[in-house]
């Protein structure tokens, strides 16, 4: 880092408050005092990285509240949604997709790396959210949600994805009989007030949630912001611990070093100290 934004690290670390439950204190305290909590050392080496990248105040606000802050967590209900990955996976990925969206099947396979990463620990629950613009999106959902009730909801989804352009209903006949489906149940249960229910109620909590578009997940609770450079299985490594004690190995004593010039600096030097308090009237 460059002393402009070390200068700048350590004002923010030591404005914000650490995001681990019971402990009041700045996140460079936290680190300091290498407390018991690893999202410390995660929301420092965070914070790192958006000086690094040159975000203003706003954005950072805006990304360490949705990143850390634990108001930012919503409860997402699974409300007999279709779910991959076992019950009592360590995170949580609750997708809201539209099956016409290009930027939902683009998503596919990421989320597919993520799960094949880490079987054993990420569960992903899939929410139906159709844009209104997308006339084969609906119908689409239907199909899935359908197909599910024979045991072949991620089968579908995965055809409907990779067969994007074809979303007619003779398209979706079509992939019935791909997967071998009793066609007059599909059929029916496509049609049923079951299936459109699961959909009027997929919207309906994605409109509670003020969602903006497609695709948009959520890991543990908190939204994926979509507009950061942060990947998802970044966010996944970093639930899960690995993001933590990878930057133990490497780079955790840089910035354990910087928490303690923080802690000891600010104490002495009075200007550096207004310089954070400006910036919190600012962007705080």
């Amino acid at each position: 880092m460059t002393p402009r934004e070390r200068h700048e690290w350590s004002a923010l670390a030591t404005e914000l408050f650490a995001p681990c439950p019971n402990v009041p204190v700045s996140v460079a305290q936290c680190v300091l005092e290498k407390r018991p909590c690893g999202m410390c050392l995660q929301s420092a080496k965070w914070l790192a990285q958006v000086v690094r990248d040159g975000a203003s105040p706003e954005q950072v606000e805006r990304g360490y509240k949705a990143r850390f802050d634990p108001s930012a967590v919503k409860e997402l209900p699974i409300d007999g949604s279709p779910t991959k990955g076992p019950d009592n996976a360590a995170v949580s990925l609750f997708e809201f997709a539209d099956f016409e969206c290009p930027h939902c099947r683009d998503a596919v396979p990421k989320i597919d790396a993520v799960l094949a990463a880490h079987p054993n620990q990420v569960r992903l629950v899939y929410k139906s959210f159709t844009l209104p613009f997308h006339v084969h999106g609906e119908p689409a959902a239907k199909a899935a949600f359908a197909a599910g009730n024979q045991g072949k909801f991620w089968e579908m989804e995965h055809l409907l994805f990779e067969r994007q352009q074809n979303l007619e209903m003779s398209d979706l006949e079509r992939y019935a009989q791909m997967l071998k489906l009793d066609l007059p149940k599909w059929r029916a249960d496509m049609d049923s007030p079951e299936v459109a229910a699961r959909i009027a109620h997929d919207r309906e909590l994605g409109e509670s949630l003020k969602l903006q578009g497609t695709p948009t997940i959520y890991v543990n609770g908190r939204e994926l912001d979509a507009e950061s450079d942060e990947t998802l299985d970044a966010r996944v490594a970093g639930e899960l611990g690995l993001a933590g004690a990878a930057a133990s190995d490497t780079s955790g004593t840089a910035v354990g070093a910087d928490a303690g010039n923080t802690a000891g600096g600010y104490g002495a030097t009075g200007a550096a100290h207004a310089d954070a308090g400006g910036k919190g009237d600012k962007g705080h």
